[in-house]
C-alpha cells in the first residue's frame, strides 16, 4: 500500500499519517490498517510525548500542594479544563466536570439529577439507537423512582422519527438524554430540533457526545444542551478520562455524585459543607495524567481544524460507501443524508464475527458484533454487523484494501 504524498483538501496525509507511530505496525505480516476508531482512537506523538513529559517532569497531586510539582500538575490540569471549555464554548471553565468517561458521565446526571428533579411517574426519553450506557442508567433510575422510560424509534434508514417524538413528550418528560452520533450506524441525529422541543415542554436534554467530538465542532451553547459528555480516549486522548458539561445553574442544583477528598469545603465528625463547582462532582484524586493529556489532544485535533476534518472524512465515508455498494450482497445499516464516517454492514449471510476474523487475517482491524446497541440489532433482526468506523488519518487507498478483504471474505467463505 503505497500512501500518496501530495496535499489533499488541506491534509498533507503522509505528515498526518507520521504523526501516529501505530500506523506503522504490522499484523500478521500485514501493514495495519485501523478502521475501528468508533472504539477507540490511536494517539498522535504529540500526545504520547505529553504522557511521558508529565511523569518524567511534573508527577505529582494536584490541588493539595504548595511545592513546586504539585503547582505545576495543578496549574497543567486546570489549563487542560480551560482547553475543554473553549473547545466546547462553554460559558465558564467550572461547568466542566472531569470524569472517567462518557458512562460515568451519564451515571454522574442519572444519580444526581436524577435524585433531585425525578419523582414518581415522571417521564425520561431515549432513542431505540442509544448505546447501553444511555440505556442502563436509566433503566435503574426509572425502577428506582417508579418514573416511565419512553423511546423514540427511528426508521429503516436510521432517521429519528420525529413526529413520533413530538407525541411522545409531555409536560411530566423531566429529561431527553440521547446521542449525537450513532456509533452503530454513524447517524447525526436532529439535536438542535429536539433540545428545542425538549425546552418547549419543560424538559431537560443530556447529549451523548462520545461520537460526535471528534469529527465536527460541537457548541454547547449554540445547542442550547443542558448536558453534554465525551470520552477522551475516542477523541485521541488516554483511556480513563472524559468529560461532563453542564450549565451551571443546574450543576449547583444537582448533589454531589461521590464523596471523599477534594468535594468538600469542611468536614466535621458532624457535617460536610461540599465544595463548589467543579470540584463538588470530583471526589478523589483524579486521573492527572489524562485531564492534561486530553487538553493535548484537543489541541492536536484543533490543530488541523474541525471543519478541514470534516470535510476529509466525508471524502473518505462517500467512497466506502461508493466501493461497498459495488459488491453484490453487501447490505448497510445507517444510509441517512447526514452521517459521521462509519458504515455498518453485513455481507449476504456472513456472520460479522467470521468477517472480521477474516479481515484481521489480513491486517485490517474493523468492530464486529451489536456495537453495545442490542436494540439496534433487534430493530433490524440482526446478530450484528461489522463495522469500519474512519479518522483524518485513514485514507482511500487503506479503503481499497478494506474491499479487497472483504471480497477475500466473500469468496473463502463461498458467499
Amino acid at each position: 500500500m503505497n500512501l500518496k504524498t501530495e496535499t489533499i483538501e488541506g491534509f498533507d496525509i503522509a505528515k498526518i499519517r507520521s504523526d501516529f507511530p501505530i500506523l506503522n505496525r504490522m499484523v500478521h505480516g500485514k501493514k495495519l490498517v485501523y478502521f475501528d476508531n468508533g472504539a477507540t482512537s490511536q494517539k498522535p506523538r504529540q500526545v504520547i510525548d505529553a504522557i511521558t513529559r508529565y511523569y518524567e517532569h511534573q508527577n505529582s497531586n494536584i490541588h493539595r500542594g504548595v511545592h513546586t510539582l504539585s503547582q505545576e500538575a495543578t496549574d497543567a490540569y486546570e489549563n487542560a479544563r480551560a482547553i475543554v471549555a473553549r473547545h466546547l464554548n462553554a460559558k465558564h471553565t467550572h461547568e466542566i466536570i472531569f470524569t472517567r468517561g462518557t458512562t460515568e458521565s451519564i451515571n454522574l446526571v442519572a444519580s444526581s439529577f436524577g435524585k433531585q428533579f425525578i419523582r414518581k411517574d415522571d417521564e425520561i426519553i431515549i432513542t431505540a439507537m442509544e448505546h447501553h450506557s444511555n440505556i442502563v442508567p436509566w433503566h435503574m433510575l426509572c425502577e428506582e423512582k417508579e418514573a416511565k422510560l419512553k423511546v423514540i424509534p427511528f426508521d429503516d434508514n436510521g432517521l429519528l422519527e420525529m413526529e413520533a417524538f413530538k407525541k411522545l413528550i409531555t409536560t411530566k418528560t423531566k429529561l431527553v438524554s440521547i446521542v449525537h452520533v450513532s456509533n452503530s450506524l454513524g447517524v447525526i441525529n436532529p439535536v438542535k430540533d429536539i433540545i428545542r422541543i425538549a425546552h418547549e415542554h419543560g424538559a431537560k436534554v443530556l447529549l451523548d457526545g462520545a461520537q460526535a467530538l471528534p469529527h465536527m465542532k460541537v457548541d454547547v451553547r449554540e445547542l442550547d444542551a443542558d448536558f453534554y459528555c465525551f470520552s477522551g480516549h475516542k477523541v485521541f486522548a488516554p483511556t480513563g478520562v472524559g468529560i461532563l458539561y453542564g450549565k451551571e445553574d443546574l450543576l449547583n442544583a444537582m448533589p454531589p455524585y461521590q464523596g471523599g477528598g477534594e468535594m468538600i469545603k469542611t468536614v466535621t465528625l458532624e457535617k460536610t459543607v461540599y465544595n463548589d463547582l467543579p470540584f463538588k462532582f470530583e471526589a478523589g484524586t483524579p486521573n492527572i495524567e489524562g485531564g492534561i493529556v486530553l487538553g493535548e489532544a484537543l489541541n492536536y485535533i484543533n490543530s488541523i481544524g474541525l471543519d478541514a476534518i470534516r470535510n476529509y472524512e466525508l471524502r473518505l465515508l462517500n467512497y466506502a460507501t461508493k466501493r461497498l455498494e459495488e459488491i453484490p450482497g453487501i447490505k448497510i445499516f445507517g444510509k441517512t443524508p447526514e452521517k459521521a464516517a462509519v458504515i455498518s454492514f453485513l455481507a449476504g449471510n456472513i456472520h460479522p464475527y467470521d468477517m472480521g476474523m477474516i479481515l484481521d487475517k489480513l491486517g485490517i482491524a474493523v468492530r464486529t458484533g451489536h456495537h453495545c446497541t442490542q436494540p439496534v440489532m433487534e430493530r433490524f433482526c440482526i446478530p450484528g454487523t461489522a463495522r469500519a468506523s474512519m479518522c483524518f488519518y485513514n485514507t482511500t487507498e487503506e479503503i481499497d484494501v478494506l474491499i479487497d478483504g472483504i471480497k477475500k471474505a466473500i469468496q473463502l467463505l463461498g458467499e
